[in-house]
């Protein structure tokens, strides 16, 4: 965002099979074409956030059932952020098209890698959806493979949310379901996105599935906010039981290698293995690939990360798989969106906007006040909503509307949840009255 700087997120593949011809893909173009011409009414206003405002919760308290003001939102509700996994969809087109199992694994690792770039900076919450809210987002006109994804909230306590994704030339699926947790430990706050998510290959008859890593926001009481990712996540390959093992390293005082991810493709030779250059270029001297992947520029920052040059490992054969595309200039002063992002809430197409559920986040009054830059507003919609919300919930707790609960077959776990199909038939009938 800044131009003196350049974002550097990543992700480099090495084999140990000797020596091949470094072949780089080079960086991917964004699917989003164009940027939407962003009105300065969205432009953000500068109110600090921090919890020393509001009376603090107990340490390791759930925030999710605390009603936060609107200065601590963007103006996108979690169903749209939720779409932004699928911002590099066309990695999920590589690789359902690549033949080798083991560089299908690795374009895979790097999708779910790319899936949370997009958080980077990105330091406002996004608004709660209303139980019976839906999303829909359709991209079947991109260059180089289009697709539809659909959302729903299935639950308000605990907060559920569904999604269901689909190319337009049925070449694969994305679908799983997310239990965002929320917990203040005094100086941060942790967010563990629960679910499993799950990517089918259906020409193949490949089924994918992991759960997504944690992440923190640090120095809510005081000093400069900023965001990491920590974790492990295992990507595993049903039927063939091929894997993929990627860990997120999180910031020491004691450990050089924060601010990085790295992973492995095990049980398969040649093996390979896989590192990403999240914030900074960091390259030490050591000869170990491990050494490399988790070496950083600054050995025990645990303030906001520097950004660095492009991701480049100096190892024999590597392969550049993806990289960030770099977000709109000045974007710093809409929320740190992405091109991406930034089209998400648009309502310019009145064809579309004719055709969508009266549900759909597009609608939904309490962020629009806040893109406009009513907070005001925004803050006396967001209570109305809330309100109107209680007491719909006191007459009737049903399930969702689009989705139904389902035990995943692959995981084997009972809290994931199906969708029926029915919405494409646009039977907007069944649809809650929320807003």
């Amino acid at each position: 965002s800044d131009p003196t700087h350049t974002q550097s997120y990543g992700l480099v593949v090495w084999r140990d099979r000797g020596s091949i011809p470094f072949d780089s893909i080079g960086a991917l173009r964004a699917h989003c074409q164009c940027a939407l011409p962003v009105d300065e009414r969205v432009e953000k206003a500068h109110v600090p956030i921090r919890t020393r405002d509001l009376p603090l919760p107990p340490c390791s308290q759930e925030l999710t059932k605390i009603a936060m003001p609107v200065n601590f939102n963007e103006p996108l509700s979690f169903l749209q952020r939720i779409c932004e996994y699928l911002e590099y969809s066309e990695l999920l087109f590589q690789a359902e098209q690549c033949d080798c199992p083991t560089e299908r694994l690795e374009l895979i690792a790097a999708f779910a890698v790319s899936a949370v770039s997009s958080n980077w900076d990105r330091l406002g919450k996004p608004f709660n959806p209303l139980m019976g809210e839906t999303y829909e987002l359709d991209r079947v006109k991109d260059l180089g493979g289009g697709f539809r994804m659909v959302c729903e909230q299935v639950s308000h306590h605990p907060p559920i949310s569904a999604f269901h994704a689909e190319s337009s030339d049925s070449a694969w699926r994305f679908h799983g379901s997310v239990t965002p947790r929320l917990s203040f430990w005094g100086k941060s706050v942790e967010v563990c996105p629960k679910g499993w998510v799950t990517l089918e290959f259906p020409r193949r008859g490949e089924v994918y599935t992991w759960q997504n890593v944690q992440c923190k926001i640090h120095n809510i009481i005081i000093g400069k906010l900023w965001i990491e990712h920590f974790g492990d996540m295992t990507i595993t390959c049903h039927g063939s039981g091929r894997k993929a093992e990627l860990s997120w390293h999180p910031a020491s005082w004691l450990s050089p290698s924060h601010h990085r991810v790295d992973g492995y493709v095990p049980k398969l030779r040649p093996s390979s293995f896989i590192a990403a250059n999240s914030i900074s270029s960091g390259s030490a001297g050591d000869e170990s690939p491990s050494r490399k992947a988790a070496s950083d520029s600054e050995d025990g920052q645990t303030g906001p990360p520097s950004r660095g040059s492009a991701a480049d490992l100096r190892l024999p054969g590597q392969r550049l798989l993806w990289q960030l595309v770099q977000r709109p200039q000045g974007c710093e002063r809409y929320y740190s969106f992405t091109r991406f992002a930034m089209q998400l809430n648009d309502c310019s197409d009145a064809e579309l906007m004719a055709r969508l559920p009266p549900t759909d986040a597009r609608r939904k009054p309490d962020v629009r006040a806040l893109e406009a830059g009513d907070l005001a507003l925004a803050q006396a919609e967001k209570s109305r909503l809330e309100e109107k919300q209680r007491r719909r919930r006191a007459q009737s707790d049903s399930d969702g509307v689009w989705f139904r609960r389902w035990r995943n077959p692959h995981t084997g776990k009972d809290g994931d949840w199906r969708f029926t199909g029915e919405y494409w038939a646009r039977d907007w009938a069944r649809c809650p009255d929320i807003y």
